[in-house]
């Protein structure tokens, strides 16, 4: 995969809006499961995909204020999902399932920053739980939805966060070295794009891309967990409190941060590619050292398929090949 990690020159750049890219694209006929597809960045991805025409599913933790958050935008409909739960996710998945409606895109937008310690039922660590295992469980069970599409893409929020930490396959769950946030976020992003990696690798044959993408610096509710200080350290907000906008510093409001990851859904420069890890709604450069681009770790094929056979033994599943 490192070997096509290689920018397109698109020319959108950092300014471009979720709008922008979608460039008059057609998705009429097409269904679209946006997570976290009622705050934030995915508030805006469903906003542009729906004004392309697709039908948006948002499956959501507190489906009430999802709806509340929703309305107003035609063609989106809410389910409930709590990706901490394997039960609900199976549950979700198997009301998708038994519809016999083709999925076409699944953007996998939901997730949490820098929280204090958690667990799963499992024991995971939370982070790692929501923003990876959660979406690992929900890609395996809509595989053959994305298989009936025989176009589909999916699409995985990462951040320039993996540059934090990659994985410590030996201990994800923080047990034996001290718990901190944001390692254990910088692991999850990390995770994210690698799980990129690895499911492109077993859809491409069956028309399944898989993209990462870093949206950008965005001060959204998945700071909630951050206090003023440490908001303030980032520079993310002006005297008056509002937040920073400067795209040439990666710092975007939503519509901009929504970019990359509705350019990854619907572009048609990504035909034939994937595994990629994307940002500025192109492809991003592999980086050593500069804050832009991707990390090597984060798009080893190799990690990405230890990755993998760790999340199926966390899990207890796989890819289903079969509804």
């Amino acid at each position: 995969m490192a070997s096509i990690q290689k920018p397109l020159a698109t020319g959108w750049g950092p300014t471009a809006t979720a709008e922008d890219v979608a460039g008059g694209l057609n998705f009429s006929g097409k269904t679209v499961i946006v997570t976290g597809g009622a705050s934030g960045l995915g508030l805006e991805t469903s906003r542009a995909l729906a004004k392309m025409g697709a039908a948006v599913i948002v499956p959501a933790r507190r489906p009430e204020e999802a709806r509340t958050e929703l309305a107003g935008i035609p063609g989106v409909e809410v389910a409930e999902i709590n990706l901490m739960d394997p039960a609900s996710i199976d549950g979700f998945a198997e009301s998708l399932l038994a519809s016999g409606q083709p999925l076409d895109r699944l953007i996998l937008s939901a997730g949490v920053m820098a929280t204090p310690l958690f667990r799963d039922a499992g024991g995971n660590e939370g982070q790692f739980a929501t923003n990876h295992l959660g979406h690992f469980r929900l890609t395996a069970r809509l595989w053959p939805a994305l298989l009936a599409s025989g176009n589909a893409r999916v699409v995985v929020l990462s951040s320039r966060g993996h540059q934090i930490s990659g994985l410590d396959l030996d201990d994800l769950a923080f047990v034996r070295r001290p718990y901190d946030k944001w390692l254990a976020y910088g692991q999850s992003k990390t995770a994210n794009a690698l799980f990129a990696v690895a499911l492109d690798a077993r859809g491409r044959e069956h028309g399944i891309r898989a993209f990462s993408v870093h949206p950008g610096s965005i001060l959204s509710p998945l700071a909630r967990h951050l206090t003023s200080d440490e908001i303030d350290a980032f520079g993310a907000v002006d005297a008056d409190g509002a937040p920073v906008i400067d795209p040439a510093r990666d710092m975007k409001n939503p519509a901009q941060g929504a970019a990359t990851t509705v350019w990854c859904a619907t572009s048609p420069l990504l035909e034939d590619l994937g595994g990629l890890y994307c940002e500025d709604s192109d492809i991003a450069a592999l980086e050593e050292q500069d804050r832009r681009g991707v990390r090597p770790y984060a798009v080893d094929p190799a990690v990405a398929e230890k990755l993998w056979e760790e999340s199926v033994r966390l899990t207890g599943t796989d890819l289903q090949w079969r509804a």
